[in-house]
């Protein structure tokens, strides 16, 4: 399978309707739409809504139909890079290869940009259901806005970006266990990365209605693919090219607490071939229609950038 013919058309669709989201959105101060658009429109594979459209289309549903929701995973995920790259944060000045919002638009700016892109996310996809209820139930919708919320917030994303941010320099104190660094690294990994691609799975299972089965199948392997992705993330912070991946690579220099950090470059990538063959023994429930899944989690775990 082309994997890269059937992400593309779809990351140009979730494009196009992300900055149409945001240019409906009434009342926003320029300023603040012209930092919220910058940095949607800074590119990005779009994968999350990609997985999203995927786990919807598994159970025949097509991804026209599933784009607030595709915007909304998005935006959650852009607020977190915005608020990533701010100087309180890891302090980098690129993403995606042009200057980082705060870079553009100040520190200020740059976080008003990202609480906007949160809250106004759940206006898009909660909008979905209030003003046209069909194809999606809304109760299908609020089950999606459930799943986001939880993955997105204080037991989620965002309690790995806080853990993340105490385990800078871990490894570097006197004495610290490896045993005790491999659970912190676990922990961050699985909230901070993990936990939003486990949720694009899991929110697109929900509008399609899965099953309870279904459901935990594709959101078993949602964590996985998530590990899969940042061990990729990591080995290419190492020895990836910086022009392809389109930032500073700041791990190293913050002394983050890493796959590369904690195991080496080998020891990581044996890491990833191992989640990688994890992920897609959580596919079995869903026979060759899954093959889609299959061919994501190769190309995350072989990306370049």
């Amino acid at each position: 399978m082309d994997i890269l013919s059937y992400m593309g058309p779809r990351a140009r669709l979730a494009d196009k309707a992300l900055v149409s989201a945001v240019k409906a959105l009434p009342f926003v101060h320029p300023p603040l739409r012209a930092a919220m658009l910058y940095t949607l429109r800074a590119g990005g594979k779009r994968i999350r809504s990609v997985l999203l459209g995927a786990s919807y289309e598994l159970f025949g549903g097509r991804y026209r139909d599933v784009l607030p929701a595709a915007c909304a995973l998005e935006m959650v995920h852009t607020y977190s890079l915005v608020h990533d790259d701010l100087p309180a944060m890891d302090d980098d000045d690129l993403r995606r290869g042009k200057p980082a919002c705060h870079k553009v638009f100040g520190e200020a700016g740059a976080i008003l940009a990202g609480d906007a892109l949160l809250t106004s996310a759940f206006t898009v996809l909660a909008g979905d259901a209030i003003r046209y209820g069909v194809p999606l139930p809304a109760g299908r919708v609020l089950k999606a806005a459930a799943i986001l919320a939880a993955r997105a917030g204080a037991s989620g994303m965002v309690a790995g970006q806080s853990a993340d941010l105490e385990a800078e320099g871990f490894l570097s104190k006197k004495g610290a266990p490896g045993a005790r660094a491999a659970r912190l690294l676990g922990y961050i990994h699985l909230h901070k990365t993990a936990d939003l691609i486990a949720a694009s799975l899991e929110m697109g299972a929900a509008l399609a209605g899965a099953s309870g089965r279904e459901y935990r199948a594709l959101s078993g392997f949602g964590l996985k693919l998530g590990l899969v992705f940042q061990a990729a993330d990591d080995i290419l912070d190492v020895v990836g090219d910086k022009r392809k991946l389109g930032k500073s690579g700041s791990d190293a220099r913050n002394k983050k607490l890493t796959y590369t950090s904690l195991y080496g470059v080998e020891g990581a990538r044996r890491r990833l071939r191992s989640l990688a063959a994890q992920a897609k023994s959580k596919l079995r429930p869903f026979g060759r229609r899954a093959g889609v899944f299959y061919a994501l989690t190769d190309f995350f775990a072989e990306r370049d950038r």
